[in-house]
């Protein structure tokens, strides 16, 4: 699985980073970024519930 954000969408609300803060955190530009390029095992759950989270759609998970 690896998980993206798109940055055009993306409002910096920072829910994703509260539900999998070991996969996404927010950058210096206040924007979401993936911080693995493939989720962890143990935080594929949380990675799909941050996904699932995201108020614009902007996660995806490949």
């Amino acid at each position: 699985m690896k998980p993206k954000v798109n940055k055009d969408i993306c409002i910096g609300c920072g829910a994703c980073q509260a539900i999998a803060e070991k996969v996404f955190e927010v950058g210096n530009d206040g924007l979401a970024e993936a911080i693995v390029d493939v989720v962890p095992e143990e935080e594929k759950e949380n990675a799909i519930d941050a996904k699932e989270s995201c108020p614009t759609g902007a996660i995806s998970i490949e």
